[in-house]
């Protein structure tokens, strides 16, 4: 029994050992490749404006979705 009870913890610390270097592995490999692609393609600044939305919208528009999207909640709820 305690061969058995000896194996069993052998192997579960084996087991653990080898997931903390994998986990250990993916870790280093993630911050690796985060800090190539941050050096190779830096971030574009965002614009401001959504591209393919203007601003001329009509007002009457606007309001028309705005009550249609108050009915909709109050029916629902």
């Amino acid at each position: 029994m305690t061969e058995q009870m000896t194996s069993g913890i052998e192997l579960m610390f084996t087991g653990m050992g080898i997931v903390f270097l994998f986990l250990t592995m993916l870790v280093v490999a993630i911050n690796l490749m985060s800090a190539l692609v941050q050096r190779y393609f830096p971030d574009i600044p965002a614009s401001r404006t959504v591209p393919g939305i203007t601003n001329d919208i009509d007002k009457s528009v606007v309001a028309a979705i705005t009550a249609a999207v108050h009915m909709y909640r109050k029916k629902h709820n």
